[in-house]
């Protein structure tokens, strides 16, 4: 037992634990390995390894090096670095970058192909089956298919010999991108962005740039020829491009494949284990040099990462809230100083902190002029509900109404957006007045008109709607109140009902596949009226559509949340993004109950400067983001005193430290989730206080009883 090992867990544990490293077995920073942790083998990381001369405790042996890539150095500093900034256990990160290690690798598929022989007795079917198998080895299923026929004709063939089985394990390597394919011809702005990118390219180092340009202006183009510069001045660079949603991944990895002739890897929640695993061992062997993906992807074990891209980087999708707490956007400036990368934002709407960087020159400022091509802006016009209001029972203006009879008129395509799902957001009793919410949780239920069931959005809980109320026993006495995106299509059927329409949210459209083929005919003009939340408000290219309704656009500003006015901005501006995309011109209609306020009038004037200057000088006068920062911390217990008793003395703890101000403990505003009750802390912290650091000391001084949970948000996002 010559040297000790620090092994790292993927588990939330405080930090490495020791064991000592077998004779021989030669072990690196960065090995995955067997470790006894109690009863149970565990696969660990080795972050170090030191002499074991001087030790006074036996320690237990590491039990073998797995047959698993190595994780980089990068990596390992990578999660170091993040769970020091997220004040969580080293183990939490760890877990995330190990997903693809302990997927299943793909299994050997079972494939059938014509031997040559004559079948003993010959019918249409079988013969058609022949043909289809002088294609080549395919799987018995999709043989069948493609020969019209089912599963017991194949079967049938097998038996007699006449197809032969085969095991075959899938090909799981990646063919290489060809950066000197041309690509997208460039207007002059795009040109001179694309060129300062492969400037920063050939420079080397570390870098952050914002690539800010109005939606259509072609943002992608641009960045796509900076990671043809990556790849071709590096034969193993790799390249990382960062999505906010699964929805947008096909059409970036469609123009990532047109630009380079090789399919990127593709890296999100949607796709099966086995391809995580053939990812992760693509990405840890360089064998894979483009990987398209959502946040996660950032933890990724890349041997030489030149270039990030974050796609839309002010939306708050980015933004991880369960398990480890983090922001993509933030990590990935962060992963791009430890490689030496450079690091590309993108976005047609900024967040402020990434525009405060780029006025004080931290990040480079790279703008796109206008649209790509012929396409302009579409005309915004605000739909005051003051003065027209909708009809007793309906959601839709009579001029929105008219825009979209019109548009249908001329053949061309309708969006209206509304950022909620299901068919009602609240459903009470007329009899009583009861609010029917989730069990032990303050969440109201959501009714959803396709599945006929009450659904909890926060806990997933759902239930039938019921004849009676719950709490009063009255019959048919609960009513829906206000719309969701279910009751704008209804809206919608009843005015037009030889239109065809759809909806896009996250309830109809479960999964990629369905997402691509949803908005696959939208844009191929087969739907005449998308109904749609957010899902389909950023980044997606709809030629022929012309008119977007936002059904309710003061939805995001109720709340007090800081940062509401500036979401509802940039969600607003995306969404009314969508129209006029292409040669017909584009117009969007605001259904609004606030016209006079801020956001409404920088959208209807589309000066984005000016929002951004008052949102900047009240962010300012405040000391909050980006001019000083914030953390939360949420406590929770089954218990109401024992959690009282907790945060009390949870707040005599916090540390006395100048530019710190510590705010509450306070009920937060959804007090009870899953039987747990919620306090909150909010702190705020001058720009030059080690926010981190701060609240590592504070969470040090205390040690939760007991059920009790202590969660750190670094820069929330939410404050619920």
């Amino acid at each position: 037992m010559s040297r000790i090992a620090s092994v790292l867990i993927p588990m939330p544990l405080p930090e490495a634990f020791d064991y000592a490293e077998p004779e021989g077995m030669g072990l690196e920073p960065g090995d995955q390995v067997a470790v006894p942790l109690g009863p149970r083998l565990m696969r660990g990381v080795v972050t170090g390894l030191r002499d074991a001369t001087g030790g006074n405790r036996p320690l237990k042996p590491v039990a073998e090096r797995l047959d698993d890539p190595r994780l980089p150095p990068g990596v390992l500093a990578f999660v170091e670095w993040a769970a020091r900034y997220a004040v969580d256990a080293p183990g939490q990160p760890l877990a995330i970058a190990l997903r693809g290690a302990r997927a299943p690798k793909p299994r050997p598929q079972r494939l059938v192909r014509a031997t040559g022989a004559r079948p003993a007795r010959a019918t249409p079917a079988r013969e058609r089956v022949l043909t289809a198998a002088a294609a080549g080895a395919m799987a018995p299923a999709d043989l069948a298919r493609a020969a019209g026929v089912s599963a017991s004709v194949v079967k049938g063939l097998v038996d007699e010999g006449v197809l032969g089985v085969e095991m075959v394990v899938p090909d799981t390597g990646f063919a290489p991108p060809d950066p000197a394919r041309p690509g997208a011809a460039l207007n002059p702005s795009q040109n001179a962005a694309a060129e300062a990118l492969k400037g920063m390219v050939r420079e080397g180092g570390y870098s952050v740039a914002l690539l800010d340009g109005v939606t259509g202006s072609g943002k992608t183009e641009v960045y796509l020829e900076a990671a043809a510069e990556a790849l071709a001045a590096d034969p193993a660079a790799q390249v990382l491009i960062l999505l906010p949603e699964i929805a947008l991944t096909q059409a970036v990895i469609a123009r990532v494949a047109a630009r380079f002739g090789a399919d990127p890897g593709e890296w999100h929640s949607d796709v099966a284990p086995p391809g995580r695993r053939r990812v992760w061992e693509g990405v840890a062997s360089g064998d894979c040099r483009i990987v398209v993906g959502a946040r996660s992807a950032l933890f990724l074990p890349f041997r030489k990462l030149a270039l990030i891209v974050v796609d839309e980087e002010h939306d708050s999708s980015f933004k991880q809230e369960d398990g480890f707490v983090y922001h993509a956007r933030d990590l990935a400036v962060a992963r791009g100083k430890i490689e030496d990368a450079l690091v590309v934002l993108a976005s047609a709407t900024p967040s402020l902190e990434t525009l405060r960087n780029a006025e004080t020159g931290r990040y480079r400022w790279l703008r796109l002029a206008g649209r790509h091509g012929a396409a302009e802006l579409p005309q915004i016009e605000l739909v005051d509900l003051r003065e027209t209001p909708p009809e007793a029972g309906r959601w839709l203006s009579r001029p929105l109404i008219q825009a979209m009879a019109e548009t249908l008129g001329r053949g061309e395509q309708v969006l209206l957006f509304l950022n909620r799902r299901g068919y009602a957001p609240l459903v009470l009793c007329k009899a009583c007045g009861e609010r029917m919410t989730a069990p032990d949780t303050d969440s109201w239920l959501v009714e959803h008109r396709y599945t006929g069931r009450l659904v909890c959005h926060l806990t997933g809980f759902s239930m039938p709607r019921p004849a009676a109320c719950p709490h009063c026993g009255a019959k048919d006495s609960l009513v829906s109140i206000g719309p969701g995106v279910e009751r704008v299509e209804e809206e919608a059927r009843a005015l037009f009902p030889d239109a065809r329409i759809a909806v896009f949210s996250s309830d109809t459209v479960p999964d990629a596949r369905e997402a691509r083929r949803l908005v696959a005919a939208m844009a191929a003009g087969e739907i005449d009226i998308l109904v749609a939340t957010q899902a389909a408000a950023k980044g997606h290219n709809f030629p022929n559509l012309t008119l977007v309704g936002v059904v309710d656009a003061d939805l995001g500003l109720r709340g007090g949340d800081l940062r509401a006015a500036e979401r509802t901005y940039q969600l607003l501006a995306q969404a009314t993004g969508r129209a006029g995309r292409h040669e017909r011109p584009g117009r969007a209609l605001l259904q609004t109950y606030a016209p006079d306020h801020a956001v409404m009038q920088a959208l209807k004037a589309q000066d984005r400067d000016a929002f951004v200057a008052a949102e900047m000088a009240e962010r300012e006068l405040a000391g909050l983001p980006p001019f000083g920062r914030l953390a939360a911390v949420i406590v929770s217990g089954p218990d109401a005193a024992s959690l009282d008793a907790f945060v009390r003395e949870m707040a005599e703890a916090a540390p006395n430290t100048p530019g710190v101000e510590v705010y509450g403990p306070a009920d937060a505003p959804l007090g009870l989730v899953r039987g747990r009750r919620r306090k909150r802390f909010l702190v705020r912290a001058e720009r030059t206080v080690d926010l981190s650091a701060y609240m590592a000391a504070w969470r040090a001084r205390v040690r939760p009883r007991g059920a009790i949970r202590v969660t750190i948000d670094i820069d929330p996002y939410s404050f619920l």
